[in-house]
């Protein structure tokens, strides 16, 4: 049994911040003037206790099922808190999804009570009371009448109601992983988990204070914001804006001046990729005092890592730093001093860019099933390219019994006190994955460097084999073709087949650039159609990846698709990852029909 230690549950995790922090701003939103209205610790405190005070009057108890869909908001934390002080689970579900994957949720966690955000919602889901028998109620945020938030906690105002305190062995969430494939698992995680997982992590980061402002990006029905954002903020008095939509992120950048920032790498991509454009657009003299800044900021860097200094430089890096670098950290709201990265590893080059500009971003690893955290980078402790060091508590092993011969690889394998209780109504899924000593086996491939830092090296179950017995790891191709500006979407193929194969999805927006320049259309059909354009995008990826990756997995043929891989069309999960099988299954023939030519 771990020690868990105190407070060991999220209802007195936010009693004690709120004690602490009353008169700080916990959420800054949004308003119709284009600027942000405030809402206190204190403020929050109180309607998550006349909301609690509601969910009594509904009939909720110990145990019970507390459902919401709705993106990130304050009425989101609210509920939320509102939940754990009834002791009953709470069940997100995000507010981009498929009717069909919410009613199965639904139906899965016997869920009791439903919130969901708009009317809209509301219209879609109401018929679920009628084929659904544990739900006896759904109530609407965006609303003023009897089923709305208000009404609830107006209730709960009139009816107040102690809290309940959980046991940290108590299942606080169940977070439904939106899998690459079959129906999405329950992951019960317990207060214990989660509240060991956030203070883990935070105490690896010492700049961490009550003063720091986030801007809210990811969802957090996703165990990473969830952990590393939301729950996380709340223990050091922190405050959040929010992230209106993916289109209007610079502008809110500009509106929250955050100054810590919980991502994933794609965005960082996104934001190197434009800075690279807009500067080679711009030519000249911005283009060379900004590679001559990279440059020395680069030197810098590595003269700083064989423990030597260049006073001639450092003057150099600070001119052009304030004249250069100064120009970027404005971009993103000019207050940004660091970040944290998850999902996938961050590529070098464009991480050491960041560092140089004065923005380090910490990639850390870890699954829904592990709270999430179990490894992390830290100001402390860093290795850019790797997933950083196993956090205090936690033990992970390096197991090769499922790899081939000779790897220096191998599964991770991870024991602590973030480790989930299992899948909610799937025991059998849950023995696959839950170890009888403890252990959950993650499925990914990773290995440690002499100095303990982890670094990601595959997924054992998308790994495949080319009929010339070779193995190839289709993820890291894929995120390495991503960093081209050209390409917005990748996926390889070759399991079983003589060479890999590439759907590849361009970056219309940038490829618009060489069909202007070209004289030719930049329609996405078009543009997949014109050879010219085609030859030098598979020039371009065999260019880049030659320099990684052997002979035999860089793709022979590709695919090129005018329609992204989107959570809509069900290509990929919530959390951006590209579901394999549907992709496969969709675009068979055309796949066929590439390896069918040489025949």
């Amino acid at each position: 049994m771990w020690s868990y230690e105190k407070p060991d549950n999220l209802m007195e995790w936010w009693e004690e911040s709120e004690k602490k922090f009353k008169d700080n701003v916990l959420f800054w939103v949004h308003n119709n003037k284009g600027s942000l209205d405030p809402i206190t610790y204190g403020e929050i405190g109180r309607r998550i206790r006349n909301a609690r005070g509601g969910l009594a009057q509904m009939g909720v108890q110990e145990h019970d099922a507390v459902g919401i869909i709705s993106s990130n908001r304050p009425e989101w934390a609210v509920l939320a808190f509102a939940a754990y002080g009834r002791n009953a689970r709470f069940i997100p579900m995000y507010e981009k999804e498929l009717l069909e994957t919410w009613k199965y949720i639904v139906q899965d966690a016997k869920i009791k009570f439903l919130m969901v955000s708009t009317p809209e919602i509301y219209e879609k889901v109401k018929h679920f009371q009628e084929e659904i028998p544990t739900l006896e109620n759904i109530y609407i945020i965006d609303s003023q009448g009897e089923n709305s938030l208000a009404a609830l906690e107006k209730m709960g105002e009139e009816n107040p109601e102690e809290p309940l305190t959980p046991h940290h062995d108590d299942i606080a969430v169940l977070i439904y992983t939106s899998g690459t494939t079959g129906a999405p698992k329950g992951v019960l995680l317990s207060h214990g988990n989660l509240t060991y997982c956030s203070r883990a992590g935070y105490r690896l980061y010492p700049e961490l204070t009550e003063e720091q402002v986030g801007l809210s990006m990811l969802p957090w029905a996703h165990s990473y914001a969830f952990s590393a954002e939301l729950n996380n903020w709340i223990q050091f008095g922190g405050s959040l804006g929010f992230m209106r939509d993916v289109e209007t992120l610079p502008e809110d950048l500009q509106i929250v001046k955050p100054t810590y920032l919980i991502s994933v790498p794609r965005v960082f991509n996104r934001i190197y990729d434009g800075i690279q454009a807009k500067m080679s657009d711009a030519g000249g003299l911005k283009k060379k005092l900004f590679d001559k800044a990279c440059a020395t900021a680069r030197k810098k860097r590595e003269l700083e890592q064989e423990g030597k200094s260049s006073s001639l430089l450092n003057m150099q890096f600070k001119f052009l730093d304030k004249i250069v670098f100064d120009k970027v950290r404005e971009a993103l709201g000019g207050r940004v001093t660091g970040a944290l990265t998850a999902s996938a590893a961050m590529n070098r080059e464009i991480g050491e860019f960041f560092f140089d500009i004065g923005i380090p971003i910490y990639d850390c690893y870890g699954l829904t099933e592990t709270a999430p955290a179990v490894t992390m980078n830290s100001p402390g402790a860093w290795r850019l390219g790797s997933v950083g060091k196993v956090l205090e508590g936690q033990q992970v092993v390096i197991d090769q019994s499922e790899v081939e011969e000779g790897a220096r690889d191998g599964e991770i394998i991870v024991y602590g006190p973030n480790v989930m209780k299992g899948y909610h109504n799937k025991p059998e899924e849950t023995a696959k994955v839950l170890m009888s000593d403890g252990g959950f086996r993650t499925g990914d491939r990773g290995m440690f460097d002499k100095d303990g830092f982890l670094w990601i090296t595959g997924r054992i179950k998308e790994q495949f084999k080319l009929s010339n017995g070779k193995y190839v790891f289709p993820a890291a191709i894929e995120e390495e073709m991503k960093l081209l500006p050209y390409v917005a979407n990748a996926m390889i193929y070759g399991d079983g087949k003589p060479y890999n194969i590439c759907l590849l999805v361009p970056d219309f927006e940038y490829s618009a650039r060489w069909a202007q320049s070209n004289g030719v259309s930049s329609k996405p059909e078009d543009l997949v159609a014109n050879k010219d354009f085609t030859d030098m995008l598979k020039q371009e990826v065999a260019s880049h990846l030659k320099k990684t990756f052997g002979g035999y997995e860089i793709p022979k043929k590709f695919l090129f698709l005018k329609d992204d891989f989107t959570v809509e069309n069900g290509m990929l999960t919530q959390t951006l990852k590209v579901k394999r099988r549907v992709v496969i299954d969709h675009y068979q023939e055309e796949i066929e029909r590439l390896y069918a030519e040489d025949a």
